[in-house]
């Protein structure tokens, strides 16, 4: 059909799927982007403050890989996604709370978090999640 052959057709699949995940996933570095991890959590907090569920939304990757989980019957490599991905908000949403809610940071975290973060470190989802989707889909 159209000199496609079944190869082709799911190599096409396959990287649909990475570029819309890229995508998803430079969209939330972007929004979440600062020079300290408490920049990072006070980005977040801008949404959290004004609702929970606007929060949740501004992680499309979150439902990204709940969506993918499904579609790919479940697939180990979809499933670990999934968790990383809910620790990950999870540990955000705890942050968030001890940090401008509570205002009960311990000392050693609240040097933590006022560290400078390395150029690299906001993009460290590119590395991780993209070789599980592929994973997934093989």
């Amino acid at each position: 059909m159209f000199g496609y052959t079944y190869k082709m057709i799911i190599e096409d699949y396959i990287l649909n799927y990475l570029i819309f995940y890229i995508f998803l996933e430079i969209y939330e570095v972007q929004w979440q982007k600062a020079k300290t991890l408490a920049g990072m959590l006070a980005r977040m907090y801008q949404y959290y403050q004004k609702s929970i569920f606007l929060f949740l939304l501004m992680h499309p990757t979150f439902y990204f890989a709940i969506g993918f989980m499904v579609l790919t019957n479940y697939n180990t490599y979809a499933i670990i996604m999934v968790v990383i991905k809910a620790i990950d908000i999870l540990t955000k949403m705890t942050l968030i709370k001890q940090l401008f809610i509570e205002r009960d940071i311990p000392q050693e975290m609240s040097l933590a978090l006022l560290s400078p973060l390395k150029s690299y470190m906001p993009y460290i989802g590119l590395i991780i999640y993209p070789p599980l989707v592929y994973m997934a889909l093989i």
